[in-house]
């Protein structure tokens, strides 16, 4: 690999904290809250302009199901959520999702932060990491007052890529045993549809993907081959020149709530993105995402019923990534852990989703459903690493095998997560003790 090298001139301090969190996404943010709230001196370096990371910037709604008893963040978040006039749940017996909007997800992420006392530094990227006897003492940041140096006690990697992890020099890993990673995805909204009329169209086909029957959500998927009944008019849509046999690959979409007739969809998949480790191969696939939603926002509104007089809302300004890097910590989650619904005394969060592998090279790739009530927990062990000893690492980037990261990604066990991080973080501090000595117990204890 060729090198080029820059001089390095000495940049101003911006400011010092006792915790910094480089990544404002749902696990940055909850890590920020908790933080906060039990008195560490708290910010959050966010390169985009709002909390909320890939559920605010990837527009990735809802939040999947996830049945078990969950932490206070959370539980407060879905409050705040509701204060924005949100139906946030539909039925308790027939789905777990979190409904939710990427504004009101941001905004009240944001209330949340300030409220409990911490800050946000905002449109600012991670350009480097200080580090020195296996402590990071600073990092520099990129900001519209050029680069400023941001010093911390502790740092918490919530970038989602393990970006400040691998600049410290904490080993990681990307894909699966190939180095492929999971399929990304480009979501994007339409509005004025007629969600009554589409979900009777689908009903009508003897559809049942979705036990959201009534109500005010609906659910919709087609993968191409897998005997779904919405297929036969997509590949009308493929005779007629309408879309590609790419546009096939995946096809889904959620209401989202407090916005009649406008939903989320997820799709289109990128299977070409092999390594979504690669900036270059990263920024073809926005590209080509970008052409498949034209032809899928055009065949929708000629084809679907529902869709007559529908219109594209806006388009992910980030691809939906669900895996590129992992640290390797601690301790690695593995599949007998998931299989074995494993406990732990140093557990950080409880997860139920199922190992949901959207393969590159395999397809979909499925593993054994829990039974509602069952779960696993994800030891705090999985956060740190034997390198630096004042990081924690949360969010999808965490320790685990390449099937397992594809159950603890969720959102909603990646916020109980970065809760008990939060926690982890104040009192490690107040104990005088690096987070990578803290033994992590009772953290899921208020």
């Amino acid at each position: 690999m060729e090198t080029y090298t820059f001089a390095h001139n000495s940049v101003r301090i911006l400011g010092t904290w006792d915790t910094v969190v480089v990544g404002g996404g749902t696990a940055g943010s909850s890590v920020a809250i908790s933080a906060a709230r039990e008195g560490n001196k708290t910010l959050v370096v966010e390169r985009y302009g709002s909390l909320g990371g890939t559920p605010a910037h990837a527009l990735v709604s809802p939040m999947m199901d996830s049945r078990c008893p969950h932490l206070r963040n959370l539980d407060e978040l879905e409050r705040h959520l509701q204060t924005h006039g949100l139906i946030t749940r539909e039925g308790k017996d027939r789905m777990g999702y979190v409904w939710f909007t990427p504004e009101a997800l941001s905004d009240s992420l944001e209330d949340m932060l300030l409220d409990a006392g911490g800050r946000v530094l905002y449109d600012a990227t991670l350009v480097r990491a200080d580090v020195s006897e296996g402590r990071i003492r600073a990092v520099e940041v990129m900001t519209v007052e050029g680069p400023c140096a941001i010093l911390a006690h502790q740092f918490v990697d919530a970038t989602g890529d393990a970006v400040l992890s691998r600049m410290s020099g904490v080993p990681c890993v990307a894909g699966d045993d190939a180095g492929n990673n999971q399929i990304c995805s480009l979501r994007f909204e339409m509005g004025g549809i007629d969600v009554d009329a589409y979900r009777a169209y689908c009903l009508s086909l003897g559809d049942d993907f979705s036990p959201l029957v009534d109500g005010h959500f609906w659910e919709s998927a087609m993968v191409a081959g897998r005997g779904f009944v919405l297929e036969p008019l997509f590949r009308r849509g493929v005779a007629d020149g309408m879309l590609e046999e790419s546009d096939l690959v995946y096809y889904q979409c959620f209401s989202l709530p407090g916005e009649p007739g406008v939903m989320a969809f997820n799709c289109p998949h990128l299977p070409e993105l092999h390594r979504n480790t690669s900036a270059l191969a990263r920024s073809e696939a926005l590209t080509e995402g970008r052409r498949r939603i034209r032809r899928l926002t055009a065949f929708l509104v000629h084809y679907m019923p529902g869709f007559e007089h529908a219109f594209l809302v806006r388009e992910a300004n980030m691809l939906g990534v669900r895996e590129s890097w992992r640290i390797q910590g601690s301790y690695i989650l593995d599949v007998s852990d998931y299989v074995g619904r494993a406990r732990f005394d140093d557990a950080v969060a409880r997860g139920t989703w199922y190992i949901d592998v959207h393969s590159a090279t395999k397809g979909l790739v499925h593993m054994e459903k829990y039974a509602r009530g069952e779960y696993y927990e994800i030891p705090y062990r999985c956060l740190t690493n034997k390198v630096i000893r004042n990081i924690l690492t949360v969010g999808r980037c965490i320790s685990t095998s390449f099937l397992v990261q594809a159950s603890v990604r969720i959102q909603q066990t990646v916020i109980d997560m970065g809760d008990s991080a939060g926690r982890a973080c104040a009192r490690a501090l107040s104990s005088d003790v690096d987070l990578a000595d803290f033994n992590g117990r009772g953290l899921m204890e208020e």
